[in-house]
């Protein structure tokens, strides 16, 4: 089982993020992050790798500490509420996981991000990589306001990047 692991990441170009993610799917994604982020104070990134970095293979990591170790290298945790949230993709092992900062992560079970990654994946079987994105987004973005909304006059600054992340 290793060896069809490492091998389907040696296989796993860069270019297969391109497939997957063109340059304006992915200036959609950005929209699609920056439209939700109006109606709350937390703040979204996503980031998409084609594979894991051969240290996490040798150790058989799996994605989720991945996803973590990112979740701290763009510091979503950076954010005046704690309300950041990283949506990570990784796609040699369809690796999909949601980080929440302890803010937001406090006041929604796991199991709805769970549910998140489930649908998501159930869209990447079908080749819809950008729409189980953009849902996805707008499903995070829909936690994010009902627990942290913006009130009239209410500043929100953007405290991270929208624009996705490619590893």
């Amino acid at each position: 089982m290793q060896v069809g692991r490492w091998l389907r990441h040696w296989f796993t170009t860069p270019q297969a993020v391109r497939r997957a993610f063109p340059d304006d799917g992915l200036a959609r994604i950005r929209e699609a992050i920056a439209a939700t982020e109006t109606t709350h104070s937390g703040e979204i990134r996503f980031a998409i790798e084609a594979a894991l970095p051969w240290s996490y293979l040798r150790r058989g990591a799996p994605v989720r500490q991945r996803a973590v170790m990112i979740f701290s290298k763009l510091r979503v945790w950076d954010t005046e509420y704690n309300n950041g949230v990283l949506l990570y993709v990784e796609l040699a092992d369809h690796g999909v996981e949601v980080v929440a900062d302890r803010g937001i992560a406090r006041r929604v079970p796991p199991s709805e991000w769970q549910a998140i990654c489930a649908r998501l994946r159930e869209h990447f079987q079908r080749g819809a990589f950008e729409e189980g994105v953009t849902q996805a987004i707008a499903r995070i973005g829909a936690q994010l306001t009902e627990h942290f909304p913006l009130h009239p006059g209410d500043k929100n600054p953007n405290e991270l990047s929208d624009k996705p992340v490619i590893l």
